[in-house]
This record gives C-alpha cells, sequence and structure tokens, in this order.
C-alpha cells in the first residue's frame, strides 16, 4: 500500500482501518506514516493523526521515539484541530515518561482554559492533565481550580462529563 498515494485519495474511517491493519506492529511501515505526519502537507497531516493516533494507542513502542516531537507539534499554533485532538488521544492512553509531564500538563492546562480550543482537543486535555496532576498535590489543586471554574460557563455535554470524572479522581 502507498500510504500517501491512499491518504492524498481520500479521508474515511474505511481508509484508516485499512491503514491500521496494513502497518499493524512494523516499524518499518510506521516510520512511513509518521514521517508523513510530521513532514506532510496540511491536508496529509490531518489525514494521517487518526491513523496514527489508533496505531500509537495499540503499539505504544512505536511512538515512543517520537513523543518530544508530539510535544512540540502541540506547542505550534494554528494546528488543524485533528492534529492536537489525536496526539491528546495518544497520551491519555499510553504511560506517559516522567520528563514529558511538566510541559504537557502545561500544554493541557492551555488548551482547558482556552474557549477557542475545540471541544475533542478540551476533553483529551482534561484527562491527560488529571492522569499527570493526581501525583502533585499543589498541580492537582490547580487543576481542581480550572475545573471548578469551567463549571460556572456554559459546556458540551462531553466536556461535563470529563470535569465531573476529573474532580473525582482528584
Amino acid at each position: 500500500m502507498d500510504i500517501k498515494e491512499r491518504l492524498t485519495e481520500e479521508h474515511s474511517r474505511a481508509l484508516t482501518i485499512a491503514i491500521v491493519n496494513y502497518i499493524g506492529d512494523d516499524n518499518r511501515k510506521f516510520k512511513i506514516l509518521i514521517d508523513i505526519f510530521f513532514n506532510g502537507e496540511t491536508r496529509l497531516i490531518q489525514r494521517s493523526a487518526w491513523p496514527l493516533s489508533i496505531i500509537a494507542i495499540e503499539h505504544p513502542k512505536l511512538i515512543a521515539p517520537y513523543l518530544s516531537k508530539l510535544i512540540k507539534i502541540l506547542q505550534q499554533p494554528n494546528n488543524h484541530p485533528a492534529v492536537p485532538r489525536n496526539i491528546l488521544r495518544i497520551f491519555q492512553e499510553i504511560g506517559i515518561p516522567k520528563k514529558h509531564e511538566g510541559i504537557l500538563v502545561d500544554i493541557c492546562f492551555k488548551i482547558i482554559t482556552d474557549a477557542q480550543s475545540p471541544i475533542a482537543s478540551k476533553a483529551f486535555g482534561i484527562t491527560v492533565a488529571t492522569a499527570i496532576c493526581k501525583k502533585y498535590p499543589d498541580l492537582k489543586n490547580e487543576l481542581r481550580l480550572h475545573l471548578m471554574h469551567m463549571q460556572n460557563y456554559p459546556l458540551t455535554p462531553a466536556i461535563k462529563v470529563r470535569i465531573k470524572r476529573a474532580i473525582k479522581e482528584l
């Protein structure tokens, strides 16, 4: 399968599943997808994010060498919403190395508190921040305050559920 060509042609659930099945846990094939994600044109980056997240969650050892690069992408402005959503989905599901916790929780706080952040990114950000903050009492209190403050504003059901779950965990 020519992953780049297929991503150029279409964006669908069926294609995402086909790419995931084609790559499996093959590091060489995964490298092709991750190169598209890091170096492709905007549309290809967007389209590669979904299969990338599924593979990373199913085979965390494949994504481990790229965690720092994923964090750098999260820090960039003007990403297509699919990019932070799928990166945060990965961090929600895999173990977060201690060396990445500080910067990642900072990024999550920014996403959570930014009114312009997409709902899915906020939801994943809340879950990632909660996983990190529950280990550290000061951060736990800071996140709890942010979440309590957010409850004063209109929220989607997805965010309400994540906030409720996070507060319970904290």
